[in-house]
């Protein structure tokens, strides 16, 4: 070959060589963005709403969507509460587990296949624990499959106006599909309290018993912040540490949601400060008082009974092979209110008298009654036909207080 030749096909080649290097290191810096992506860290994102009015009175990110982590165990409960009021599940009612519910990995109360837990312990479990694979298990019997209840999730959170909302499964552990906003948890959270008042009482349980083991929960601001009683706690890596919070102060509730916190020191720090916050802003007088919920006084807070034993606060219903009454023969019909649920018998019979000085009329024929179960002393008024027990507890619910009607057995 003639020397020219060889130096143009050199030549040539390092050419194709340069084209060929510029094509492979183009596309670098897009992948380098998009593994950047991939890595960056947790949203972060927090609301702080006025429950009453549903205001928003700040957030940030609130629309930006990431993952609930066990915030959607929140959901799973908005279900169960229903199941309960339409009668379609019982406090006392055992639910079997699953192969399924009993793989769950931890955070867990380790329920073996084929045993039982009661709705009641279950609930219990999930606000205190964060249990998946019980979460697992009320899922499963409400909705004959994870699966499928992960569906009745969703299209309940695009009822209440969660629209950014899908849920994949019912304890929120890790779901790419799976994502939701902190405004969306904190509909939630406003629903909870005040659609369910009666229920929402459960969220405030700091531990309860299980297989004679005292089961502690993961919401340690409710031990330090003043006048916060629920509601739940949240972690997965992709989320960072959640937390969904509410509190009363001078009769007005506040909801804060922060999400993607690096820390459950931290998130716990900017809740409490959203919440301060709130609560230093004046209120609109034409602003809908605040629905007050039925709090639940545990042991935990027994001092808090001691330093007010008028405060009316709801409870669940126990069965009554656990529960022993005092207090005057019902005359009336098989029916009783629940008025509060207290950390003494004086405050709860003090409870008793004061509702039915309150109700004056409608509770004529009844007796004031104190039941004992589980560490507590429920208020209760017994003797009611049903039309007129409905009649007391919207009385009294009209007025702000906590009721709810049980029948006698």
């Amino acid at each position: 070959m003639h020397p020219l030749a060889r130096v143009s096909t050199l030549l040539l080649s390092l050419t194709v060589l340069t084209v060929l290097v510029a094509v492979l290191l183009t596309p670098l810096p897009a992948l380098a963005k998009r593994s950047a992506k991939k890595t960056s860290g947790p949203v972060a994102a927090e609301i702080l709403m006025d429950a009453g009015s549903g205001t928003v009175i700040q957030g940030r990110n609130a629309d930006t969507l990431t993952y609930p982590a066990s915030l959607t165990k929140m959901m799973t409960l908005m279900l169960t509460f229903e199941a309960l009021e339409r009668g379609s599940l019982r406090l006392d009612q055992s639910l079997v587990v699953s192969q399924h519910a009993a793989s769950m990995p931890p955070s867990r109360l380790w329920l073996a296949p084929g045993s039982t837990i009661t709705v009641e312990q279950a609930i219990l479990a999930l606000v205190t624990r964060s249990a998946n694979d019980v979460a697992v298990v009320l899922g499963e019997a409400l909705g004959g499959s994870e699966t499928a209840f992960a569906a009745k999730m969703t299209a309940r959170a695009h009822a209440l106006g969660m629209r950014r909302t899908v849920f994949r499964n019912a304890s929120g552990l890790p779901d790419r599909l799976q994502r939701t906003t902190a405004r969306d948890m904190a509909i939630l959270s406003r629903a909870l309290i005040r659609g369910h008042a009666r229920h929402y009482a459960y969220f405030q349980r700091r531990s309860f018993d299980w297989q004679g083991d005292t089961v502690y929960g993961h919401n340690r601001l409710m031990a330090r912040y003043p006048g916060m009683d629920g509601i739940k706690t949240g972690y997965i890596a992709a989320s960072g540490f959640n937390l969904a919070a509410s509190a009363v102060r001078d009769g007005r509730r506040l909801i804060a949601v922060v999400m993607g916190g690096h820390s459950a020191n931290s998130r716990d720090d900017r809740v409490a400060d959203l919440l301060d916050a709130g609560f230093k802003r004046p209120t609109s007088p034409a602003r809908p008082a605040p629905v007050q919920p039925d709090l639940l006084i545990t042991k935990n807070s027994a001092s808090i009974a001691q330093r007010s034993t008028a405060v009316s606060v709801g409870a669940p219903a126990v069965k009554p092979s656990a529960a022993k009454s005092t207090g005057g023969p019902s005359t009336g019909g098989p029916w009783s209110i629940q008025v509060g649920a207290f950390a003494s018998h004086a405050a709860a019979q003090n409870s008793a008298r004061a509702t039915a000085k309150r109700l004056g009329t409608l509770a004529a024929g009844t007796s004031p009654a104190v039941v004992r179960s589980g560490g507590l002393y429920k208020a209760r008024l017994t003797g009611f036909a049903a039309t007129k027990a409905d009649a007391a507890c919207t009385a009294l619910k009209t007025a702000g207080k906590g009721c709810f009607a049980l029948q006698d057995r």
